[in-house]
């Protein structure tokens, strides 16, 4: 937490706003704000320019070598879409509940859903009067799908172009903040899915002006993977995990995909992440949580106990737990499923005692092992659902496996728990 913050405007020591890009590809870089000033090369590919006149609420673009206005990769703000301009955010809020600490791990009852389908105004004003209701269902949580500002309104998060700017369809960041802030007044923690694995097509112009962000040699299913073995990069990343822990006071992430994520540096861009939000709930005393969602089943990196996790993850999203399950309750046997449809009572009988389905065995699906032993981990350590967002959403015709009323009704999708009021060796899954 004590690191300097690379990315992103900040208030000059002076007065006005610090401006700053790493373009290590660029031969010059001009701010716009809105008229063009040059900005100056400090070393190691980095542009800086104090703008003694620009404060809050000041919209600028960065221009490329003469000829090209991309948004700053660190916006907090984008009021007019990924291809319109960066606005300077003061992420100053008067929090009603700031001295919210979070909750212990083993109470998370989690409801996932998303923004722009949990009410007909699609937006984080329009979701506080629903919280009551979830709250009353007995959730303590909700887990917010990505807001990282994609092209276009109708979008569901997972390409990502702008980390750090909560999409403008849904609102303001203050919106965002007073949403979190009335959360926490209900006793529900706020998580967030965030995507390190890639970024969004449209918006995204970091292959222009710092190519070294990529590594073409490791190609992934959006292209060249983001290559965390560069300093630059991991700061980007580990920077943009405590924007969300800080700025935003969320009470945790989750990290989808990371199994896709092929160059993690060394050490691992996960244990740089993991610590980086250890040493700011050790500093600011809340409960901080961060879950993965991993196809390779590591549970090397799980650990649900040790408060702060050193260099780990509390939990996983149990995958193995959805696939048992509903090739039990549907009988569908295509794809990823047909690993459980010669065994699936057996797959069952080990989700609900040890965790992992798949500890190392071969994966037909995969043509490969997957997996590690996980018995000697608790139940904490596996968020079990009967239905997400993928299950869902990445169907033709939807597929929700029951229909709740109210607002879980219009969550996008349903989650679970981590054994909330059980024992070490209790777990049971929220059905809706």
């Amino acid at each position: 937490m004590s690191a300097a913050v690379l990315f992103g405007p900040r208030p000059a020591p002076g007065g006005g706003t610090l401006f700053r890009l790493w373009a290590p590809a660029a031969k010059s870089v001009d701010i716009l704000a809105p008229r063009a000033f040059p900005m100056q090369a400090v070393g190691g590919g980095w542009y800086e320019r104090v703008l003694s006149e620009a404060g809050p609420g000041t919209r600028y673009k960065f221009r490329i070598d003469g000829d090209t206005d991309v948004p700053d990769p660190a916006s907090a703000f984008q009021p007019e879409d990924v291809l319109g301009p960066s606005e300077v955010i003061d992420h100053r809020y008067p929090w009603t509940h700031e001295d919210w600490r979070g909750r212990p791990w083993h109470e998370a009852s989690i409801l996932e859903l998303h923004i722009g389908t949990l009410t007909p105004g699609g937006t984080f004003r329009a979701a506080i009067p629903e919280l009551k209701a979830i709250a009353d269902t007995g959730f303590t949580a909700i887990e917010l799908m990505p807001l990282a500002d994609s092209s276009g309104r109708w979008n569901w998060g997972y390409d990502g172009a702008l980390w750090f700017a909560p999409d403008s369809a849904y609102g303001r960041p203050e919106d965002l903040k007073a949403l979190i802030d009335a959360a926490h007044g209900l006793g529900l923690m706020v998580f967030l899915d965030v995507v390190y694995n890639h970024f969004g097509p449209e918006g995204n112009f970091l292959g222009r002006y710092a190519p070294s962000f990529f590594d073409a040699g490791a190609q992934t299913p959006w292209g060249a993977a983001i290559d965390y073995g560069v300093p630059e990069v991991r700061a980007f990343a580990v920077e943009n995990v405590l924007h969300w822990l800080r700025d935003y006071r969320f009470d945790g992430l989750r990290l989808d995909a990371v199994h896709a994520i092929a160059r993690r540096g060394e050490p691992s861009i996960l244990q740089a992440i993991s610590e980086a939000a250890g040493a700011f709930a050790a500093e600011s005393g809340r409960h901080i949580h961060l879950v993965l969602e991993n196809d390779d089943n590591n549970a090397a990196l799980l650990d649900p106990l040790t408060d702060p996790p050193a260099g780990k993850y509390r939990a996983q999203w149990n995958d193995d737990y959805h696939h048992a399950w509903h090739v039990l309750l549907t009988g569908e046997h295509h794809g990823y499923y047909r690993d459980y449809a010669q065994e699936w009572l057996g797959h069952l009988a080990r989700v609900l005692a040890s965790g992992f389905a798949y500890q190392g065995e071969a994966s037909i699906h995969r043509g490969r092992p997957r997996g590690e032993p996980s018995g000697h981990l608790p139940p904490t350590a596996f968020v079990s659902f009967l239905q997400n967002h993928d299950q869902i959403g990445n169907r033709a015709r939807g597929g929700h496996r029951g229909r709740p009323r109210g607002a879980a009704a219009r969550a996008n999708a349903a989650a679970d728990v981590s054994g909330r009021g059980l024992g070490r060796d209790q777990a049971v899954p929220v059905f809706l």
